[in-house]
């Protein structure tokens, strides 16, 4: 079931949360900016999988920190292999993909719970009205709950219904 909800996502108490990026992402931009810094090795772990893997836009990796921490990268927006070439915008088709691999993951892993951002609506530049219906299509059907932060608010835990 999706929960749009209010407040930080980083005060989440869902299982995993996730966010979108791109392949070698520097991460010092948006949610992925405040990802890397509570959570420095995710950055380093992103890294060396990007390298090794070359992953295209529509993928998503799963990171697991110390206490049962939890990550979801999802490649939402273009990204580059060479040094200091910055991440493109997203799109709705990497979105709809990412989204799709999320889903595979949430049913492989058996969470019951994602919290989820307004992805690529920041950094990646695409509209919410956009990225909305795309995930109510991939994650809709669901019996997850899926806690979708469409609206930020810094230092504020949001209500999520069943956690």
């Amino acid at each position: 079931m999706i929960h749009e909800v209010t407040g930080d996502i980083l005060l989440s108490k869902a299982q995993v949360i996730a966010h979108g990026v791109a392949a070698n992402d520097p991460m010092d931009q948006g949610l992925a900016k405040s990802l890397h810094e509570h959570f420095p090795a995710l950055h380093k772990d992103f890294h060396h999988w990007c390298h090794q893997n070359h992953p295209k836009p529509g993928e998503a990796w799963l990171w697991e920190g110390p206490n049962n921490v939890r990550v979801i990268s999802l490649l939402t927006q273009e990204g580059g292999y060479r040094h200091g070439i910055r991440p493109g915008k997203a799109s709705t088709a990497n979105v709809n993909h990412a989204l799709r691999a999320l889903k595979k993951i949430i049913q492989e892993e058996k969470f019951s719970s994602v919290a989820l951002p307004a992805v690529a609506t920041g950094v990646g530049g695409l509209l919410w009205d956009k990225v909305l219906p795309l995930i109510k299509n991939q994650l809709g059907d669901l019996e997850v709950d899926i806690y979708v932060y469409s609206t930020y608010q810094s230092g504020i835990q949001a209500k999520e219904p069943n956690l």
